[in-house]
C-alpha cells in the first residue's frame, strides 16, 4: 500500500514528458516563435528543441537518441531515416532554405560571390559538408562559380550552420556562406549579405518526419500538423524561409 502511494506521488510530482524536436541549426532564430505559436494553441504541450547539423542529428536518431520529430535542413537525411526504419512515414517538406554570402564589415557593402577570390578575404567559413546541408550547397555553389580551387585553401568549417555564422560574426572568418534565416538576429541587422542564386546548387528542400521512437507521442503528430499550417508558414517566411516547393 505504502509503495503504491509513493509511486503515485512520484508520478504526480514528475514533470510531463516534453515533446523533443531535433531541429537543423538554421531554425535557431525562428523556433522560439514557432514554439510560442504552437503552445498558444496547445497550452498543455511542452516542447524541447535540440539543434545541430542535420546529418549529425540523423545519426543520433539512428543510434537511438530519443527525438520525437526531426526538422531537417534538407530532405536527404529524413529519407535516410525512413529507409533505415527510424521514421514512420515519408518525409514532408515544410519550407525551403536560402544560402547567402555574409561578411563582417558593414562598410564594404554587399559582396558578390566572385569577390571571394580576392586575397583580402583570408578566411571563408562554410558549414562542414560531410553532415551539414548548407555546407554541401555552399561547396556546390563555389564549384559552379569556378571558385572552388581558389578558395578551398582558405575555407574554415563550422560543425553546423550556427557555428559557421558565429565564426563570421566574431571575426574568426572574413566572410561566410550561411543560412539567410540566421541573418535576422537584431544584432546583425547592419551586416550586408547577398542571396546566392539558387540555380548554383541543389535546393534546400527542408523536410520533416516523426521518428519511430516518437510515433506513440501524441504531441508529435499535433506539432507535425502545426508545422504544415498557414500560421507556421507565415512565421517561417518572416525569418527568410520560403514556402516549400510544389510536389
Amino acid at each position: 500500500m505504502r509503495i503504491t502511494l509513493l509511486c503515485c506521488l512520484f508520478l504526480l510530482a514528475s514533470p510531463a514528458h516534453a515533446l523533443t524536436v531535433a531541429a537543423a541549426s538554421s531554425l535557431r532564430l525562428v523556433m522560439p516563435e514557432l514554439e510560442r505559436a504552437f503552445t498558444a494553441h496547445h497550452p498543455k504541450a511542452s516542447v524541447r528543441v535540440i539543434f545541430g547539423a542535420s546529418g549529425k542529428l540523423a545519426t543520433q536518431i539512428l543510434n537511438g537518441a530519443p527525438y520525437d520529430v526531426f526538422l531537417s535542413a534538407d530532405d536527404v537525411y529524413p529519407q535516410r531515416l525512413v529507409d533505415e526504419g527510424a521514421a514512420v512515414h515519408p518525409p514532408v517538406n515544410y519550407a525551403s532554405g536560402r544560402l547567402v554570402l555574409w561578411h563582417k564589415d558593414p562598410a564594404l557593402g554587399p559582396l558578390q560571390p566572385e569577390a571571394l577570390a580576392s586575397d583580402q578575404i583570408r578566411r571563408i567559413a562554410i558549414a562542414q559538408p560531410r553532415h551539414a546541408p548548407y555546407g554541401q550547397r555552399a561547396a556546390e555553389a563555389l564549384k559552379a562559380l569556378g571558385l572552388w580551387q581558389q578558395v578551398e585553401p582558405r575555407l574554415v568549417y563550422g560543425e553546423n550552420i550556427g557555428q559557421t555564422t558565429a565564426m563570421v560574426e566574431s571575426g574568426a572568418a572574413d566572410a561566410g556562406l550561411i543560412a539567410w534565416s540566421l541573418t535576422f538576429a537584431p544584432e546583425l541587422a547592419d551586416r550586408p549579405f547577398t542571396l546566392i542564386d539558387r540555380e548554383l546548387h541543389r535546393p534546400l528542400d527542408m523536410a520533416m518526419v516523426i521518428t519511430a521512437g516518437g510515433q506513440d507521442e501524441p504531441d508529435a503528430r499535433v506539432f507535425y500538423d502545426f508545422m504544415l499550417s498557414d500560421e507556421a508558414r507565415s512565421i517561417l517566411m518572416q525569418y527568410g524561409f520560403e514556402p516549400p516547393a510544389e510536389p
